[in-house]
């Protein structure tokens, strides 16, 4: 797995800190993400979070995806400033820190990249096979499948994202253009 990483490309209005270890002592807000998680400690991505600077802290236990270094692990500013992204191994989980019990996991398992896109008001997450983007409003698009295996994003000229992707019938790589303001083909 590699060291985790922190993006700030967008204004937000939260706090967090990635430590090293679960606290001896919990705190007395501690969300577990995602619920259902079996063993979500073992090497479980540990935040403490505070909203702004008049809320109580709380500890967001985000479990592990894959321990992996092909994967990233971290905390990521989104376009809604009271969201944040965590990343553990490759599972991405949007919080809401006014409300940590509201929370999304995204159904890309695994993110193989976090791309904040500013300047579109959009963070994107990249997968083995298509493309997600998430806006200040929660999902604002996902591609359609755009490879057979492993998605590469090459560039961004205006609204457009250019990118290639291997397809299995042809057994070579392809070029496809997305148009970042609908997720369609171009």
């Amino acid at each position: 797995m590699t060291d985790p990483v922190t993006n700030l490309a967008f204004p937000h209005n939260w706090q967090a800190r990635i430590l090293p270890a679960r606290p001896l002592i919990l705190p007395p807000r501690h969300f577990v993400y995602p619920r259902e998680a079996e063993e979500v400690e073992r090497g479980a991505l540990e935040l403490m979070i505070r909203a702004d600077a008049n809320a109580p802290e709380f500890l967001a236990t985000c479990a592990l995806g894959f321990l992996s270094p092909i994967v990233p692990t971290g905390i990521f500013s989104c376009p809604n400033p009271s969201e944040l992204c965590a990343v553990s191994g490759g599972y991405a989980y949007l919080i809401d820190t006014t409300a940590p019990e509201q929370f999304t996991m995204l159904p890309y398992r695994p993110v193989l990249e976090v791309r904040p896109v500013a300047d579109m008001n959009l963070l994107l997450f990249v997968g083995h096979h298509s493309i997600l983007a998430w806006g200040a409003n929660g999902l604002a698009w996902e591609s359609e499948r755009l490879s057979s295996e492993g998605v590469t994003i090459e560039s961004f000229d205006g609204p457009t994202l250019r990118g290639r992707g291997w397809d299995m019938m042809s057994d070579r790589e392809t070029t496809f253009q997305i148009d970042m303001r609908t997720g369609s083909r171009v």
